[in-house]
């Protein structure tokens, strides 16, 4: 049986420098071995929990407890992972292993730049797997895979057995890997059992019964409120009622029967004093009652037909891939209001055919919008510096997709350097400004959680300009409507683009 990891978080609270409020607060926690989700919007402290559970980033308060080797595996994948070289020249058997179960091209870290990001996220994990850490902690495994690769992560993840963190919008994944989740959900986090569909139901239930209990409570303190109310005005009456001013002094049965009078209003007044009482602890009640309040998503992307004949005519050609791999394509065509999907596996070209066609499209400039793979994290910082200098205008329109795209606005403005998934939110407000006529998207789902990626596949469906999105979301392009241009990789290292007719 192998051993148990344990990580211990004792009262965790951590805060950004720069911001009022805290990311989560007092959040006590056990881990063993198997696998946690952590689950929750973009910007709402995922990537956080997993630096400091590895020890990256230090806790505003409280302690975590791990006496034990942790690896974070990060989600982006600008650059090569440290000691490579080491994994790529280890011909243990279990190096070996894994680098044949996850396709590990024999290259070197100056070549990373020329893989595909798909090829260098299969390189990340067997990576961490290789370093055989009691902890790990994964960030967004499963962006940039192709349907193949996804299998190969999760039967590579399978076989681990230490302890392990996962962040990702991919319910799938954490369905079948995840025994409990991790929710965030500023003020709240919280542990559930199971994974993140059997989590997000017991969610559901408790908090549909939260809300009948604040319900019933509403209109039991109203009742009260009213109750409380008739009481004090007939009593008010009663008591003016019931002076003895201008009684003879002679007459006691008149006063007599004031006194007994009185005597019924001071009981009274008593039942008075406890509906305030019941007033005032239905109050504390609904205080109490912690119910996640659900967030507005949701835009409709501005954009603006093209009034030219087509916005691709593309002759018969190619381009070399590298030194052993060249992509060709027959006669392209795109109109102003064609969808179209570029569709294969990792390392086809796809990524670098879309580079290549951005410099060709019949159409202005700033009337393009062009949402890449990934934002190296100088370009993140840059993004977010202009978005600060925005006007007060538009700022808020900024935010405000922002927002219903399920980012906090607030947290995005206070954080050092933006998410990758909240940078290609604020890449794709800016362009929504521009009213494109064309919209290219390279893994447009890639980083988002779930409520961004609904958000985002409405806006596309209603979007009136030309697209053409780099994905493996079966899902989302079959919402979309999209026609594809399919990649298929020959014998010879020959790629060919197949369109849909």
């Amino acid at each position: 049986m192998p051993p148990q990891h344990t990580v211990t978080l004792s009262h965790l609270t951590f805060i950004h420098e720069s911001a009022n409020t805290p990311l989560f607060e007092d959040f006590n926690a056990t881990f063993t071995s198997g696998f946690t989700g952590i689950v929750g919007a973009n910007g709402a402290g995922k990537t956080t929990l997993l630096r400091l559970i590895c020890g990256e980033l230090v806790p505003s308060d409280g302690t975590i407890t791990s006496n034990v080797d942790t690896f974070y595996c990060e989600q982006r994948t600008d650059r090569p992972p440290e000691a490579l070289m080491d994994f790529l020249n280890d011909w243990n058997a279990d190096a070996v292993e894994l680098r044949g179960h996850f396709g590990v091209p024999d290259t070197h870290p100056d070549r990373w730049s020329s893989l595909s990001h798909g090829e260098r996220k299969r390189i990340q994990i067997a990576h961490a797997l290789w370093h055989k850490p009691d902890v790990l902690a994964i960030d967004e495994p499963t962006n940039h895979l192709d349907s193949e690769a996804r299998k190969q992560l999760i039967d590579g993840l399978v076989r681990f057995d230490g302890t392990g963190f996962i962040v990702s919008h991919d319910r799938g994944l954490l369905d079948e890997l995840c025994q409990q989740c991790v929710w965030i959900e500023h003020p709240l986090i919280e542990l559930r059992t199971g994974g993140y569909t059997a989590s997000a139901n017991q969610r559901q239930i408790e908090n549909e019964s939260l809300k009948n209990a604040r319900d019933h409570l509403v209109r039991t303190q109203r009742k009260l409120r009213k109750e409380t109310q008739r009481r004090r005005v007939t009593a008010s009456a009663e008591h003016h009622i019931r002076s003895k001013r201008g009684l003879s002094k002679n007459d006691s049965d008149a006063r007599d029967r004031i006194n007994r009078a009185r005597n019924t209003d001071s009981k009274a007044g008593a039942t008075l004093r406890q509906l305030d009482g019941r007033s005032k602890q239905l109050h504390e009640k609904l205080a109490g009652l912690k119910i996640n309040k659900p967030h507005n998503t949701g835009i409709w992307l501005p954009g603006s037909r093209s009034s030219r004949n087509a916005l691709l005519e593309l002759a018969p050609g190619g381009l070399a891939l590298n030194a052993d791999r060249r992509l060709n394509w027959p006669y392209l065509h795109l109109g102003t209001t064609d969808r179209i999907c570029l569709s294969g596996p990792n390392g086809a070209g796809k990524s670098t055919f879309l580079n290549h066609i951005l410099a060709l499209l019949n159409a202005p400039k700033d009337r393009i919008v062009h949402i890449p793979q990934e934002l190296p994290s100088t370009q993140a910082n840059r993004l977010l510096k202009e978005v600060k200098t925005q006007s007060k205008v538009s700022l808020g329109a900024l935010m405000n997709v922002v927002s219903r795209l399920n980012s906090r606005p607030a947290s995005l403005l206070n954080s050092r350097l933006p998410s990758p998934g909240e940078a290609r939110k604020l890449m794709l407000a800016l362009g929504m400004q521009r009213q494109p006529h064309i919209i290219l998207m390279d893994e447009p789902t890639n980083h988002l959680d779930l409520p961004s990626i609904e958000a985002l596949q409405s806006a596309l469906e209603e979007c009136p300009c030309a697209l053409i999105l780099v994905s493996h979301d079966a899902h989302l392009v079959d919402a979309i409507g999209m026609k594809t241009w399919q990649f298929t990789q020959s014998q010879g290292g020959e790629t060919h683009i197949v369109p849909e007719h």
